[in-house]
C-alpha cells in the first residue's frame, strides 16, 4: 500500500470503520488525498482526507453541497456516509460513459437545476471551500459586485498570485472588475456546482450523470457552463454546450463571455498550485483589452 492509502486507512479506522482492510488511492483530486476503501462486510466507498486539513468544516461544507445538488437541484450525486473534521466518505459512483448521450443528458439535468433554483440574491448560507481555500459566499443583491469582491478580487492578495500577476495585471483585474456591467448581461443567481470540471462529472449506476466536489453558491449559471467549456471536455461533449444553449435560451454572444466568467477558476488555479497547467498565460490573454495604454 502507497504511503497515502495507508494514511487514508488510518483515517477512516479512527474514525470507527474498523471493517476496511485496504485504501487504494485514486487519481484525479488535486486538493485532497482520495482512494477507494474496501471492505470485509460492506461494499467499497470512497474516502478524502487532507495531510493538513485547511479547516474544521471543509467537509461538512463539502456534504452540505452534495445535499444541495440533490434536494434542490434534483441532481444525483454520492450519498455521504461520514462527514468530521478530517474524512468524507461517500459512496460509490461509476466512471462516466464515453458517450454523446450521457452528456446530452448532463445538459438537461445542469438546466433544469439552473432554471428551477432561480434566487434573488448571490451568495450561500455558509462559506465553503475551491480547493484548499476558502469561498466566501456572503449574501449580496448585487451580482456584479459579488463576483467583483468574491470570484476575482479575493484572489490579488495570494502569494502565488501576486507572484506571477505584474502590477499592470492586477490593474487590468481591478478595472475589469468596475466594467463588469458593460461586459456581461445582467444573469439571475440561481444554484450552482461551482467546480464544474469534466473530472467532476461522473455517473450512477444505471448510468445517470452525477456530480462530486462541489463549491456550491447562489450565482450566475454561467459560472458553470465556462467551467466546462473551458476546461477541454472531452470531444463526445460537444453536444452538451448545444443542447444546454438550447434549453436556456442563451444568446449568441455567450461563447465570447465564457473567458471572463472562467477568470475565477484560473485565479484560483494560479492561487493554489505550483504548476498552473498555463492558468497564468490564460489570464493574462483575457485580462489583455483591460490593460491601461
Amino acid at each position: 500500500m502507497t504511503s497515502s492509502g495507508q494514511y487514508l486507512l488510518e483515517c477512516v479506522r479512527r474514525a470507527g470503520m474498523l471493517d476496511v482492510v485496504a485504501v487504494e488511492p485514486a487519481s484525479g483530486g488535486l486538493a485532497a488525498l482520495a482512494g477507494i476503501a474496501t471492505r470485509r462486510d460492506a461494499p467499497p466507498v470512497f474516502v478524502k482526507a487532507f495531510a493538513e486539513p485547511p479547516d474544521e468544516d471543509v467537509f461538512a461544507a463539502e456534504a452540505d453541497g452534495l445535499a444541495a445538488l440533490r434536494e434542490l437541484g434534483g441532481l444525483a450525486t454520492p450519498e455521504v456516509i461520514l462527514a468530521d473534521r478530517n474524512l468524507l466518505v461517500l459512496s460509490m459512483l461509476e466512471p462516466r460513459p464515453g458517450t454523446e448521450s450521457f452528456w446530452e443528458q448532463a445538459a438537461h439535468v445542469l438546466a433544469g437545476m439552473h432554471l428551477s433554483t432561480v434566487n434573488p440574491r448571490f451568495g450561500w448560507h455558509r462559506d465553503n471551500w475551491l480547493g484548499r481555500r476558502r469561498q466566501v459566499n456572503t449574501w449580496s443583491d448585487d451580482g456584479f459586485a459579488f463576483f467583483a469582491e468574491h470570484r476575482l478580487l479575493r484572489w490579488l492578495g495570494e502569494p502565488r498570485v501576486e507572484a506571477a500577476l505584474d502590477t499592470g495585471d492586477r490593474a487590468a483585474l481591478e478595472r475589469l472588475c468596475g466594467r463588469l456591467p458593460e461586459v456581461l448581461p445582467k444573469q439571475p443567481a440561481c444554484l450552482t456546482h461551482g467546480d464544474l470540471w469534466a473530472q467532476n462529472v461522473m455517473a450512477t449506476a444505471d448510468g445517470r450523470p452525477a456530480l462530486i466536489d462541489p463549491a456550491v453558491s447562489y450565482m450566475w449559471a454561467e459560472v458553470d457552463l465556462a467551467h466546462v467549456w473551458t476546461t477541454a471536455p472531452p470531444p463526445e461533449a460537444a453536444r452538451f454546450f448545444a443542447v444546454y444553449a438550447e434549453l436556456t435560451s442563451l444568446d449568441a454572444g455567450w461563447r465570447e463571455r465564457m473567458p471572463i466568467i472562467q477568470l475565477r477558476q484560473h485565479l484560483a488555479v494560479l492561487a493554489q498550485f505550483d504548476q498552473d497547467w498555463g492558468a497564468a498565460g490564460l489570464i493574462r490573454a483575457t485580462l489583455a483589452p483591460f490593460r491601461a495604454r
